[in-house]
Order: C-alpha cells, then structure tokens, then sequence
C-alpha cells in the first residue's frame, strides 16, 4: 500500500510500469490461475475483510454518511460471495491482448493488423464502494493491466484488507506488483497521481458528477470519464400502467444509492392523472416525491404517509441517491426527449410505452449511453450484459461508451510485414 513520501510513490509507480511489462507476457492460463488465487484468498480472508468493512461503516455512520450511502459501503458475507463469483466471471472472460481486430494487404503485398494490446498501467479512482477494488483489479489484472487503486477515506480499512487478500493470492502464481492501493487520502496524493504523465497511461475516475469533474479538470494525464449517473424514465399515455407502476418503484427503491437507480421521472400530461395517484399510493412511506404543479396536482388528496414538495430548477439535474424521485410533466415525446438531453449525464434512459413508433424515434434520439423501451434503467449492470464486470459506464463520447467490457483497458497496436521478404 502507499502511505508515504512523493519518492516512494515515484518508486511504486516505476515498480507498476516493470510490473505490467511482465504481465502483459502472461498468457491467458496465467493470468486465470493468478485471478483463481486471489478468489481463493480473499474467500480464506473473509473474516479479515468483514471485521475491517465494519470498522468503516462504524465511522461513516459516526460521521452523519446516510444510510442508502451506508448500504453501498458495507459488506457481508453475502456480498463477499458475489465480490468472489465476480471473479469467477472475469475468468470465463476470453482473454482480450493478442486479438487481430483487422487485417489485411496493400497493393505491395504489404500485410497490416491491428492487434490488441494492453492499455498499460492505469489508476482507478473510486468512491466507497470497496467491492469495486476487487472489480477493477480483476479486469485489469486479466487485460494485462498494472493498477494503482485509490478509493474513498470511507472505506480505507476494508480497501487496506481487499488489496492485502490480492497480494496474498498473486504471490504463489501471479505479479502481486501489478496492484498497489493508494492510502494516504490526501488532496496532494491525488494531484500527483492525477499528473503522473509517462508513469500512468490512463485514469478511470468512477463515482458521482462533482467527483468525476473534479477528476477530469485536474489530470494531465488521459481520463476515460466514467460513472456520471442521473437515470431517467419516460410514461406515455399508451403504456401498461401496472407494469409501469413496477417498474418505476422496483427503478428507485430497490437501491438508491447505485449509479443505475431512477432519479427523475417524466409523465405525459395525457397520461399524468391515471399514473401519478397510483405512484403516490406505491411509494407512500417509501420515498419523497418532488413533483411539479401538474403532477402534483393529479396525485390529489396525497396518501397521510406520503412525503411531497414542490419541485425546482435544481431537481432536474440532482444525483440523488437517495429515496427521492422528481416528477416532471411533459406535453410530448419531443419534450421528454430535450428534457433528458438537457438534463442528463448520458447514463441511461427509459420509455415505458406501447407505441412503436415512439419508442424507435425515443431510442435514436435521446442522448444517452443506454436506452430501454418497457423496462428499467437498472439493467445498465455489467452482469446482465454479459460483461461479469466492468470498469465503469462511459458517459463521454470517445474511447469507449456505454457499459465499458474488458475490451476498453486495451489498445491497438498496428504491425506489418513483408510478405516477399520473409518467403525469400
């Protein structure tokens, strides 16, 4: 771990280059014997872990963080197996160096192919979710990927632990030097990582909008922007409000505090006074509402147990993570449309509706990483796609975008050869 002077952390980030160059070298049966070593080891430190997670819970509790916050930070043994069974996956993952994207000849019979390599090494710069220290290092372990982990002061001890476990795996059968947690927590620790140029290849800052601009506008070292999230859902009149009804409470209360959870919903005015009573009746006691005029207005006579306030400009654009939902009222799909594009982060986007027509023209024309047509934005998850895990979900336009797969901590690299040359 680092916790100590600007010079060692210059030595660490020189050991992580020798590393990576060792282990972009490694085959796939390496690299999956090493990733089986850690699961195996962070499952024999469980208790280590767990006793380490609850010490962080205790002072993020003691230091007012709000319970939807202390639901993502805290670890059982339950999530333990899933943090475990995300390995696993990673290892089914085929391996993603050494692929020819494309090839092909020049009139010389010159032969050209692009090749994938690793990104090199990178940092991942996370916010308290410890299970994602495991993720990130899984995934760039598996792409040939030095890693230096940095996370939240909040889940320090649990991160400390999680990284110990890793090493410990990676010593019989892999590169223990390939990963190192940045601990000390200081603003300072975070500029020099942020301007490490020639010693990081690339910076993944995961975690909610401040955090990620913050990231963004001090690095001098390329960041694939990633995790800004404000997820939002479409009613038209046409929808099947019953499943609507599902699919909007199951979107916001199952977990506030995750990146693919609801935090605005929009309503069509034709559809407002049939939904809107019936959403008051789901969440009362559940969730606050921040409704605008007409929104609130159908609701009526609200439920005893219902928390509503006036909605305002702010709302709109609010990560809440929390059981909050802002209602707006729209006259149209093309209102909805420039309200996402206006609004949003380009996280994901939802129309719950039965026309056709409506949904292909929401789907080209919202600007957002992921859209769905009758279902939840919940379903922007690395698992349900297929991916076992991921490094984050990217809301900027180049590297890569949408839900990022293994495939984005890799590169391109072009070579050729004379074909005449060698048969001579």
């Amino acid at each position: 771990m680092i916790n100590r002077t600007v010079n060692t952390l210059e030595t660490i980030l020189k050991s992580l280059k020798g590393a990576q160059t060792i282990l972009a070298l490694q085959d796939r049966k390496a690299k999956d014997q090493g990733l089986k070593n850690v699961a195996a080891a962070i499952e024999a430190a469980q208790e280590e872990i767990l006793a380490a997670n609850a010490l962080d819970v205790e002072k993020a509790r003691a230091g007012g963080m709000k319970e939807t916050l202390i639901k993502r930070l805290a670890l059982d043994s339950a999530k333990i197996r899933s943090i475990i069974d995300g390995i696993t996956q990673v290892v089914r993952l085929e391996d993603p160096v050494g692929n020819v994207r494309e090839g092909w000849r020049t009139s010389s019979d010159l032969l050209i192919e692009q090749v994938t390599v690793p990104l090199g090494t990178i940092s991942v710069i996370y916010e308290s979710r410890p299970g994602v220290t495991v993720e990130a290092f899984s995934l760039a372990y598996k792409a040939g990927c030095s890693v230096l982990l940095r996370g939240s002061p909040e889940a320090l001890e649990s991160n400390r632990a999680i990284v110990k476990a890793i090493k410990k795996g990676l010593a019989d059968n892999g590169v223990p030097e390939a990963v190192e947690l940045a601990d000390s927590g200081s603003e300072d620790e975070l500029d020099k990582i942020l301007n490490a140029r020639g010693r990081i290849d690339a910076v993944l800052p995961c975690g909610g909008k401040e955090f990620i601009r913050r990231v963004a506008d001090k690095a001098r070292i390329p960041v694939i922007e990633t995790g800004e999230s404000h997820c939002r859902i479409y009613v038209e009149p046409s929808a099947d409000m019953g499943r609507a009804l599902e699919i909007i409470a199951a979107a916001m209360l199952r977990n506030p505090g995750v990146c693919n959870a609801v935090e605005t919903l929009l309503v069509h005015r034709d559809a407002v006074n049939v939904l809107m009573p019936l959403l008051a009746r789901q969440l009362a006691g559940k969730a606050e509402l921040r409704c605008d005029r007409d929104s609130r207005a159908a609701i009526g006579p609200p439920p005893l147990n219902l928390v509503i306030t006036d909605a305002v400009e702010e709302d709109w654009a609010t990560e809440f993570l929390d059981y909050i939902l802002a209602v707006k009222t729209v006259a149209s799909l093309d209102e909805a449309v420039s309200h996402m594009n206006t609004y949003g982060t380009k996280h994901s986007g939802a129309i719950l509706t039965n026309d056709l027509r409506a949904a292909v023209d929401f789907c080209r024309q919202v600007d957002a990483a992921c859209v769905y047509t009758n279902t939840s934005t919940r379903l922007t998850d690395s698992g349900i796609f297929g991916f076992g895990t991921e490094p984050g979900i990217g809301t900027q336009k180049f590297h890569e975008h949408g839900l990022m797969g293994i495939e984005a901590l890799t590169t391109i690299k072009s070579r050729s050869s004379e074909l005449e040359r060698i048969r001579d």
